[in-house]
């Protein structure tokens, strides 16, 4: 099998980041998540202590340097040369970065590294606009979703295990109204392409997400 571009995109809480991951471990591929760039851009505004304006993401992206680095199954992600892998995961950081992933000149920054970092294959890539803005050519194009309820869930308890006290009803409100941002923006919204295969995780364990991916690439 050639070096293929693999582009997973979707919704928040599909669970595209642990099963891209896996399944990049699998195919012995490298993972770029790209949410978590986009959190790093978010992160970095909140270190100001200031209101975050479209103004302040605009200024504090223009000389930001994001990295990701993968070691033994895990992507790291620094910002400015510092390691902010936990740090970009707070409610404080998901609070913001629909905003921050909304803006333009965030978007271009954020793909071209996205790109550069995709250019020599056997990659697996998961976020909103892969397949239909960021590697629109991707050899295998996976639109993965579940319904609101099971992601919600999902996310409750990854934020439960991680020590935040958060309520389910309030944090799927939340993702009801990141789904209709990330749909809805102007610049490069949330949408399935034609060629991408729906993949329902509904009822699905991790594993099962995984294998399906798997059998789509082969």
């Amino acid at each position: 099998m050639k070096n293929l571009v693999i582009a997973i995109d979707g919704p928040a809480g599909a669970g595209k980041s642990t099963a891209a991951r896996l399944a990049a471990k699998k195919l012995n591929y490298t993972y770029i998540d790209t949410g978590a760039m986009y959190r790093a851009v978010a992160w970095k505004t909140l270190q100001n202590k200031e209101k975050v304006t479209d103004a302040l993401i605009i200024e504090v992206v223009k000389d930001i340097k994001v990295s990701l680095h993968y070691e033994q199954g895990n992507t790291l992600v620094f910002v400015d040369g510092k390691e902010v892998s936990g740090e970009i995961r707070t409610p404080e950081v998901t609070g913001i970065v629909s905003q921050v992933a909304k803006l333009r000149p965030v978007r271009e920054k954020m793909v071209a590294l996205q790109r550069k970092m995709a250019a020599a294959g056997a990659v697996v890539m998961d976020g909103r606009d892969i397949a239909s803005h960021v590697l629109p050519d991707a050899d295998v194009k996976i639109f993965l979703t579940a319904s609101i309820e099971e992601r919600a869930q999902r996310r409750w308890k990854e934020m439960k295990n991680k020590g935040y006290a958060v309520a389910l009803d309030g944090l799927q409100a939340e993702m009801a109204a990141r789904d209709k941002a990330d749909s809805e923006r102007e610049i490069s919204p949330l949408v399935q392409c034609k060629d991408a295969i729906l993949l329902d995780t509904t009822g699905m364990d991790i594993d099962e997400v995984v294998t399906a991916i798997l059998n789509m690439c082969r």
